[in-house]
């Protein structure tokens, strides 16, 4: 992490507290951010024991080691999801799989993670050791190690009790060509899982004064080893991949036909979603394919492997359901429609802004 244990540094305001060595809190406190005693129990009492590794623990301003020649992928990414902790996930596992997918569906195999932690004064620390667990189970998950880090402590009111920024670096598979660049007429368009359990999830936790009960859990997953499997199977007749995430389906599918100006047609009726998940929207108000996912992959293939993608993907726990959901025509217009149920037809639009706040 670094040399100044994290560098758990610089509480933001001159007030500091003075704790004694045998004192032991139940909450963050300014000094935990002084680069003390206090910075010292929490790197080596909460952090390390659950991230801990051979580079980590060199606590040095950097983390070095050796990386084999090829392509690189590089990503960071900041989380500031309320609540800090919802059904299937929080603020640790959404952050490790969201870096890791950002990486994963560029066709790189994720290596090594950084941990920044903007920590409330006031957190309990029984959450953080909740959320640095959850962000261990997840790192294992996706085999990657987190190899440095930094921890600040902010003033009550500055920081919703835990921000958590993460960047991450991986190697690009020689077989991954994955580029806009090469949609064509005909291209397939896959969706690995139901679309709209994370955001509904998050928001249904949010609403709970409201007596709204709900079985929904958050689709958050790392999916670099879904991913592999696809790459495995298919090669370059992967062309395109990325993972839905705020915007949702709708953004992705939209984007795509935008940036290839080519039209997308997509059938409604296989697209995967769960009734539960559909009867949430509509009582919230909300497109299903407007809300954010955090571990659906949304995969452009050659029409000729089409089959061989979907077994690939139906074999991983995370791709049981995958779908083939709609193909690129020949029209130029840049316009993704959806076809419905009953044989309508609309444009299938980017959400105008963020119609979930705060879900990631």
């Amino acid at each position: 992490m670094s040399a100044d244990r994290l560098r758990m540094a610089g509480p933001s305001s001159l007030r500091t507290e003075y704790a004694p060595p045998n004192r032991r809190h139940r909450r963050i406190v300014l000094a935990h951010g002084g680069g003390g005693q206090l910075t010292d129990e929490l790197v080596d009492e909460i952090v390390r024991p659950r991230l801990g590794n051979a580079l980590l623990d060199e606590l040095d301003d950097s983390a070095v080691f050796d990386v084999e020649p090829g392509r690189m992928a590089f990503t960071t990414d900041s989380y500031v999801v309320q609540p800090l902790e919802f059904p299937g996930g929080d603020i640790g596992r959404l952050a490790v799989c969201g870096t890791v997918n950002d990486m994963a569906v560029c066709g790189a195999e994720p290596l090594h993670l950084s941990v920044g932690l903007i920590l409330e004064e006031g957190l309990e620390l029984d959450v953080l050791r909740r959320v640095i667990d959850s962000m261990a189970t997840a790192v294992a998950e996706a085999g990657v190690t987190v190899v440095t880090g930094d921890t600040k402590v902010v003033a009550r009111g500055q920081a919703d009790g835990m921000y958590v920024n993460t960047a991450g670096l991986g190697r690009v598979r020689p077989d991954a060509r994955l580029a806009l660049a090469r949609v064509r007429q005909g291209d397939r368009v896959i969706v690995s899982r139901p679309i709209g359990d994370h955001g509904l999830a998050v928001m249904l936790q949010r609403e709970e004064a409201f007596g709204i009960e709900s079985r929904l859990a958050s689709d958050v997953a790392p999916l670099n080893g879904l991913v592999g499997a696809l790459l495995d199977a298919c090669g370059e007749d992967v062309v395109f991949l990325r993972d839905a995430t705020r915007g949702g389906l709708a953004g992705v599918l939209s984007d795509l036909s935008e940036r290839t100006r080519l039209h997308l047609a997509v059938d409604e009726t296989r697209i995967p979603l769960r009734r539960e998940t559909s009867y949430a929207a509509e009582m919230l108000g909300l497109d299903p394919l407007d809300v954010a996912n955090e571990g659906t992959l949304v995969a452009v293939v050659r029409p000729a492997v089409l089959d061989a993608a979907l077994d690939a993907l139906r074999a991983h726990p995370l791709g049981e359901h995958a779908a083939d959901v709609g193909a690129f025509g020949s029209d130029e217009d840049g316009l993704c429609e959806i076809v419905t149920e009953v044989g309508g037809r609309r444009v299938i639009q980017k959400p105008y802004g963020e119609e979930l706040p705060r879900i990631c």
